[in-house]
């Protein structure tokens, strides 16, 4: 039987393109004006870092050769998520009042069943890790419990896998959409996810590589906070005293999205408060 141990980047990549485009509108919305402009500037910055740097033919060549097999691994969305989409969630939220944003990155899967809270997540009977209980609030920007919040988490296991982009593992394991109560509050029983390295057997990888660079991302959880008539919102938590959650690889780490937990009273692990703040629409 093959585990999750024997996740190979290419596998990893190849779920990750195909659940791009079943998920994610692919066809251009913007005008032919602004297409241009988008499209000229990336053009006119690879140009000049040419001219810059004086890239020879050996480069040249080497880079497009990179760029043919990190599509052939189906690695385009791990490369951009990690090293882009950072830029493009800090424009997307940057008029945002309430809870800081973060990356959404390749993981993300919908319709994750649904749990009222209290909730704990799927996993496995032997799930590996520290149990983790997180709870909060979901209010509204003044102050108002918000009934009917969701807040949809998926996260990485104890050895840095997820569940539908690695062998072995449950279809749903650590993830789950969980109901706020009648009062907005939210609590979330799950193991503490462990740092991970992005995959680094394909084309990501020998970038790294090649550049000196580390592959690493700080551990944390992903979440999508939503509620009728709010702005939904896509963050990600972290914890306090990680080695990387200052040179996050994905550079998607805030200040505000880092958690500190503490020891449970019972012993059973840690436990951790956080509250949401919505956006109106």
């Amino acid at each position: 039987m093959t585990t999750e141990i024997q996740a190979t980047a290419a596998a990893s990549g190849a779920n990750a393109t195909e659940r791009f485009r079943e998920n994610k509108k692919t066809a251009a919305s913007s005008s032919q004006e602004r297409v241009n402009l988008l499209a000229s500037r990336v053009i006119k910055a690879i140009n000049d870092t040419v001219l810059e740097e004086k890239v020879t033919y050996d480069e040249y060549n080497a880079f497009k050769a990179w760029l043919i097999q990190v599509g052939e691994d189906g690695e385009w969305p791990l490369f951009l998520d990690v090293w882009v989409e950072h830029s493009v969630e800090q424009v997307a939220n940057e008029n945002r009042a309430g809870t800081k944003g973060s990356i959404e990155g390749p993981y993300y899967v919908p319709n994750s069943p649904r749990l009222e809270s209290p909730a704990t997540l799927p996993m496995r009977e032997n799930e590996q890790g520290t149990p983790l209980l997180l709870q909060g609030s979901i209010t509204n920007l003044a102050g108002e419990p918000l009934p009917g919040a969701t807040v949809e988490i998926w996260h990485a296991d104890d050895e840095g896998f997820y569940s539908q982009f690695a062998p072995g593992l449950p279809e749903w394991n650590l993830r789950a959409t969980v109901a706020a109560d009648a009062e907005g509050r939210y609590m979330i029983n799950t193991m503490q996810p462990a740092p991970y390295q992005i995959p680094t057997d394909g084309s990501c990888g020998r970038l790294i590589a090649a550049a000196g660079w580390h592959a690493w991302r700080p551990a944390h959880l992903h979440l999508k906070i939503s509620a009728p008539g709010y702005q939904l919102i896509t963050s990600q938590l972290y914890f306090k005293g990680d080695e990387h959650v200052g040179d996050d690889i994905a550079s998607a780490v805030k200040p505000e999205l880092i958690l500190d937990p503490t020891p449970r009273t019972d012993n059973r692990g840690r436990e951790v408060s956080y509250d949401f703040v919505l956006d109106p629409e």
